[in-house]
Order: C-alpha cells, then sequence, then structure tokens
C-alpha cells in the first residue's frame, strides 16, 4: 500500500523513514525498545547490503520507527526497500509469535 512519497529517482540518495502501519491499533508500547526486534532490523539491512547492492550511508533504530540515509547502487531503490519492509515485517511477526512476548495480544 502506497501511502507516501514516491521514489522517482532508482539511483537517487533518499532520506527514508520506515514505520509501523496502525501502530496504536495492534501494539502498545515501542516495538524496537526490545534487542531482538532491533536486531532483525539491523539483518535485514546487512543482508540488503550484502545481496542487494543497498548502499546504506546511515541510520538510526528510534523506539517506534527507523531513519536510513541510503541508495541503489544497481538503480532498484523502490524494489530494495518493498524486500526489506516485507521480510522484516514477516520476521518481527513471526518473533511476536514465538518468543515469549507480553505484547502478543
Amino acid at each position: 500500500m502506497t501511502t507516501g512519497y514516491q521514489i522517482k529517482d532508482q539511483e537517487g540518495l533518499y532520506y527514508l523513514t520506515f514505520q509501523v502501519v496502525d501502530w496504536p491499533r495492534w501494539l502498545s508500547g515501542d516495538l524496537f525498545t526490545r534487542p531482538v526486534y532491533k536486531d532483525i532490523i539491523i539483518d535485514s539491512l546487512r543482508f540488503a547490503m550484502e545481496k542487494k547492492h543497498f548502499q546504506v550511508f546511515a541510520y538510526v533504530i528510534m523506539s517506534n520507527h527507523v531513519h536510513l540515509v541510503a541508495q541503489s547502487a544497481i538503480g532498484q531503490l523502490s524494489n530494495t526497500i518493498r524486500d526489506i519492509k516485507k521480510y522484516t515485517s514477516k520476521r518481527i511477526i513471526d518473533t511476536i509469535y514465538t518468543i515469549p512476548e507480553s505484547r502478543r495480544e
């Protein structure tokens, strides 16, 4: 679902923000205050950098969102972002259901 800015230059350098959609309704508290969820973000970025030619110049993981300055070395920024978000969201949901998580409901 596209609700924000459209990436026109697939090779351009962009400041990006990723956040959980409908955050307050489905999960109380701040997701990324727990190391296990921060590690999922970092693993996803590392994989994209190694396998998808994703270049990350800076990032910060906040308590409920992530900021990046990044670009695609092969001009596929939209595709790479889509893949990162898809993979990361599935891993986070799987983790919520497999580890002891007080906010699971």
